[in-house]
């Protein structure tokens, strides 16, 4: 295929990079009225990512390498391991960020 016959591609930024920006920005904001709350802000920001470390192992050592998400065999099975992981991920970041 000559060059002239190739399509385009479209450069697009990164997904999520309009969020991103908006919660920068946010947090510009926030350093600008009230920057002793940037501690609170880090804080939380860390017990979420803890949350969602700790929901992954959770998952990983309670069940078999079988009932992980991505080696499931299909259909239903694979719902099911993504709504058990998703319920682990909350039970663990909600009981870090309202329990502390």
């Amino acid at each position: 295929m000559s060059q002239a016959c190739k399509p385009r591609r479209r450069l697009r930024p990164p997904r999520m990079t309009a969020m991103t920006l908006i919660t920068l920005l946010l947090l510009l904001a926030l350093a600008a009225i009230r920057p002793e709350q940037l501690q609170v802000v880090l804080y939380k920001a860390g017990l979420v990512t803890l949350g969602a470390v700790l929901a992954y192992w959770i998952d990983r050592s309670l069940f078999l390498v079988e009932a992980r998400p991505h080696e499931c065999i299909g259909g239903i099975h694979i719902v099911g391991a993504w709504l058990r992981r998703a319920l682990i991920a909350l039970a663990c970041i909600l009981g870090l960020t309202l329990g502390l």
